[in-house]
C-alpha cells in the first residue's frame, strides 16, 4: 500500500519547509525509520524520516524546493504497485 510522504512540522513554529536534500532517490529501497531527506525549518536543517517501506516511487518536491506542511512531497510504495492514480490526484 502506498504511503503519502507529508511536509511535517518539524518544530513548532514551522509552517513550510524547504527539500535541502534527499538522501533516497527515485526507485530506491525504503524501511520504516530510514531517513529521506535534509529538510531546512524556520530554525535548523531537520531529518525527514520514513514512515513507511517500500520504495520512493516519486519525489513530488525536488531540492531547493519548499512546500507547506502537511503538503505530499513524495511517494513510498511497492514495486510493482500502480500508483498512477495517486499521483494523478496529487497533481503529479
Amino acid at each position: 500500500m502506498a504511503t503519502r510522504v507529508h511536509m511535517e512540522a518539524l518544530s513548532p513554529t514551522m509552517e513550510e519547509g524547504q527539500v535541502v536534500k534527499w538522501l533516497k532517490g527515485e526507485g530506491d529501497a525504503v524501511a520504516q525509520g530510514d531517513i529521506l531527506a535534509e529538510i531546512e525549518t524556520d530554525k535548523a536543517t531537520m531529518e525527514l524520516v520514513a514512515r513507511g517501506e517500500g520504495a520512493l516511487r516519486k519525489i513530488l518536491v525536488g531540492e531547493g524546493g519548499t512546500a507547506p506542511v502537511g503538503d505530499v512531497i513524495a511517494v513510498i510504495a511497492p514495486e510493482g504497485e500502480d500508483i498512477a492514480a495517486l499521483l494523478e490526484g496529487l497533481g503529479g
